[in-house]
């Protein structure tokens, strides 16, 4: 008796029955090489429509007021940056209490953060929202962020990442800036989070 697999493993053998080769498999893709993680997130991050600037730890405040641009920034409390001008927002973390309201923050120009890590294959930058990175509303209303990595900071891939993480904080996931497209396929930046991110790395 012939059961159904029998019944659809002869059906795939005569489609294919006189179908050629597809030919030989393409190479693998190129892997690079661990000591080069910093230029592929650079890479991907600019592939994201990001700005990279790489700077020395020395150069950090000049190179995040060039960022700005003169605009108002808002900072999270631990940033430990000096930004001259700016406005820290007082609570930290996930939490609400005592921070700047979501208007206070939609007339700012931009938030400047730091990072808890950073990713290589996906340019993607991730926040627990520690005391130098503040709440998610301050990195997700103002039009302009700065976020501020450390070369140490940067990892291979995603396991990598998670391996470093706390699950039971906030995750904030950053790959470019906040972008959607809609029917057409049309681009669309600054829907649901800053329109611009400019990524210091600092090495």
């Amino acid at each position: 008796m012939t059961s159904a697999r029998d019944e659809i493993l002869a059906a795939v053998r005569a489609a294919l029955d006189g179908v050629e080769p597809a030919g030989p498999l393409p190479p693998p893709p190129t892997v690079r090489p661990v000591d080069d993680l910093v230029g592929l997130f650079v890479e991907r991050v600019e592939d994201y429509r990001a700005v990279v600037t790489r700077c020395a730890a020395d150069e950090v405040a000049a190179t995040v007021a060039a960022a700005l641009a003169g605009g108002s920034a808002v900072v999270p409390s631990g940033l430990g940056i000096e930004v001259p001008g700016s406005v820290v927002d007082p609570s930290t973390g996930s939490g609400h209490r005592d921070g700047l309201s979501a208007t206070d923050l939609d007339g700012i120009d931009a938030v400047v953060t730091a990072a808890r890590v950073g990713i290589a294959e996906t340019g993607t930058i991730v926040l627990d929202h520690a005391e130098d990175q503040g709440r998610r509303a301050i990195s997700l209303v103002p039009d302009l962020h700065v976020c501020v990595v450390r070369a140490d900071q940067v990892v291979a891939d995603v396991p990598d990442a998670v391996a470093l993480l706390d699950p039971a904080r906030a995750l904030t996931w950053i790959s470019g800036p906040s972008a959607t497209s809609d029917i057409e396929l049309d681009r669309v930046e600054g829907v649901h989070g800053p329109r611009t991110l400019h990524v210091v790395l600092v090495e």
